[in-house]
């Protein structure tokens, strides 16, 4: 199992290495000659020396410090995708610090380095702990990097509305502001850049052993779980260095040691050396256009989110030169085989409604906790119904989305958010909101949905190329979820009033589902689920293999496109309602499987009825734990998700 890069086309790539130096050069230049102090300016001279000189220093040294991760990270993990950003260190660190600025702000004051190493340590080592007994294949890192980004994602989301304009600050420096005031962020830097050059010295010979497979490594005397973690400790410990000083700066690290390695590097002392020149190299042009195009001294957008921007259109250039012989990261094996499954989903059906009458009935209020009766549950019933109806719906389809994607790829791993389809609906949402915070409901399903489409669209036409292979698929998706990912970041950096309300769509939520509404979200649910039933044949045949569909008689193709165009709508309208932030979709086929039932119609409908039981569950959860306040339901998901996700993926099939 493997993963690496096609080396051909070396003098292009050197080309355009060039030019990226160049180009560097050039905005910088500007800058420095923008901000260049005239004769007794002794102001402007203050300045040059102290801001300008300073953020050039840190753009070089962070760029480096991310290219030595990346590079390590890839070595040890043997995956050209990781980095801090695809694993989810960037986003647990900046999650520990913005904990700790409401909660230990004492912390964020001495010891603001040791909390981004925390929490971006216990990130990558979720992801190690969800990847480990599938032998760390790059599809299932990535992709277990991703959903604990999710998760931290929602949390400092939850953090971030909870504390309202006093925490944006905090969110827009966290997408990577270079503003500097001092050069202590530069010495730092350097300091740490230093102290992992030597570590990595010292590391050399023995991640030179990692290239064999661990058996031939460990025949060699090389303890590989401990070269492992240290590698991975140096790595974590340049990108909290990083995110601790100038905030998130996402998909550096990932180009570097790729275009190293396209430039003709092939030894490890090369790719060390070269990767973080280039990095360097990369995060100094984007910083000094940033700077360049900037008006009145006011940036249209942090230096981070530009970067950002960089990681899904590189993702998607990398796609052809990937190398890749990748199993299914995960089984769809049913552990034991249940004797009524029409019993179990009368069960299902049964607590359906038991949760949902509970849910309108059961609440709190100033007085505590209440059953509502008589005029009380006639106002509330108008109130609660349509939320409940909505999260019931919206569940059932993100489960549909879930088992249909799990069923075309063989991947257990393998959800909605996998698709990009909930962040392109995101691009459409922030698209209008820039232009006017007043539209209406309408309105704001209108772009959401073309947002969503336009995603779905990208990621089947890149599928399509790759005959919906099935690491293809997952790759592509993750790579339209990065690029649309950074262009919402970008938006709420900017720290209008558009903001909150992405925030709070992010973060996701029922409250404000409307009667029309919650009809609206059943219908397109009728519309999307209905056609499965009639197309269980190639659910049924497709996880055995394209050479097993092909002999059998089935055009793989054309059934996993059209299976997929269903998930991707699915997952549209759902998110539209109930925000992008859910492991609804992953959790409920596994439910499903858990529960005994085998064949696939019957599994359908068990996922159905397990993600509408779940998110009705999650909404009442988020409605009354923190009363008077409620909490976003992509939280309570999360938190459902994320430790189930951790047994899922360790449990030992039979």
């Amino acid at each position: 199992m493997s993963a690496d890069i096609r080396t051909g086309g070396e003098n292009p790539v050197r080309l355009i290495l060039f030019g990226v130096g160049t180009l560097a050069l050039v905005f910088f230049g500007h800058v420095l000659w923008r901000d260049w102090p005239g004769d007794g300016d002794l102001l402007r001279l203050i300045v040059f020396y102290h801001s300008t000189l300073p953020r050039g220093a840190v753009a070089l040294l962070a760029g480096a410090a991310l290219g030595l991760a990346s590079a390590l990270m890839q070595r040890v993990l043997r995956n050209p995708i990781a980095d801090p950003s695809t694993v989810g260190v960037a986003s647990g660190a900046q999650l520990a610090m913005t904990a700790a600025t409401i909660y230990a702000p004492t912390w964020m004051e001495y010891a603001r380095e040791p909390v981004a190493f925390a929490g971006g340590a216990i990130a990558l080592g979720l992801v190690l702990a969800l990847s480990w007994r599938r032998s760390l294949d790059p599809v299932t890192v990535v992709i277990s990097g991703m959903l604990i980004s999710l998760v931290a994602a929602s949390i400092s989301s939850t953090i971030v509305l909870a504390n309202g304009e006093y925490m944006m600050s905090l969110f827009i420096w966290g997408s990577g502001a270079m503003e500097q005031q001092s050069w202590t962020p530069a010495n730092n830097l350097a300091i740490r850049l230093v102290l992992a050059a030597i570590a990595v010295a010292l590391l050399y010979r023995p991640l030179l052993l990692l290239a064999l497979d661990d058996a031939n490594a460990r025949a060699l005397g090389l303890g590989v779980t401990a070269t492992r973690f240290c590698a991975l400790g140096v790595a974590v410990f340049l990108a909290a260095s990083v995110s601790s000083e100038v905030g998130l700066i996402g998909f550096v690290g990932l180009a570097a040691p790729n275009m190293a390695r396209l430039a003709g590097a092939r030894t490890l002392r090369q790719v060390l050396v070269i990767s973080p020149l280039i990095a360097a190299a990369i995060l100094f042009l984007a910083d000094g256009v940033v700077q360049s195009v900037s008006f009145g001294g006011t940036q249209l957008l942090p230096t981070g989110a530009a970067t950002a921007l960089l990681g899904g259109p590189f993702l998607l250039w990398l796609l052809p030169r990937l190398k890749t012989q990748l199993q299914p990261s995960g089984q769809l094996n049913v552990v034991s085989r249940t004797g009524h499954p029409r019993g179990m989903i009368a069960a299902l059906t049964l607590a359906i409604i038991t949760f949902a009458v509970a849910a309108i009935l059961i609440g709190r209020s100033g007085t505590g906790w209440h059953i509502a009766q008589g005029e009380m549950f006639d106002l509330l019933f108008e109130w609660r119904w349509p939320r409940v109806l909505a999260g019931a719906v919206a569940g059932g389809m993100l489960a549909a989305a879930g088992f249909s994607m799990q069923r075309i790829t063989g991947n257990a791993m393998a959800s909605p958010e996998v698709l990009g389809v909930a962040s392109g609906a995101g691009v459409g949402l922030a698209t209008l909101l820039i232009f006017s915070q007043d539209i209406g409901r309408s309105a704001q399903f209108s772009g959401a949905f073309v947002g969503a489409l336009a995603a779905m669209a990208i990621v089947l036409f890149l599928s399509a190329r790759y005959r919906f292979g099935s690491e293809r698929l997952l790759l592509s998706g993750i790579a339209v979820g990065a690029l649309c990912g950074s262009i919402i970041t970008i938006v709420i950096a900017r720290g209008g009033p558009e903001s909150m309300l992405l925030l709070a769509w992010l973060s996701g939520s029922t409250q404000n589902v409307t009667p029309w509404e919650a009809v609206l979200v059943t219908g397109l649910a009728a519309t999307f689920i209905t056609p499965l039933f009639f197309l269980l044949r190639w659910l049924a045949i497709l996880p055995l293999g394209a050479p097993v569909a092909k002999a059998i008689g089935l055009k793989h193709s054309l059934a996993t496109g059209v299976l997929i165009a269903f998930a991707a709508c699915m997952t549209a309208a759902a998110t539209l309602f109930v925000g992008p932030l859910s492991f609804v979709g992953l959790m409920a086929p596994h439910l499903a499987r858990l529960a005994g039932f085998v064949r696939p119609a019957q599994q359908l409908v068990a996922s159905i009825l397990a993600g509408a039981l779940l998110m009705i569950f999650s909404d009442w959860m988020a409605r009354n734990l923190t009363f008077p306040y409620q909490l976003p339901m992509g939280l309570m998901t999360s938190l459902i998700g994320a430790p189930y996700l951790l047994w899922a993926l360790n449990r030992r099939a039979r």
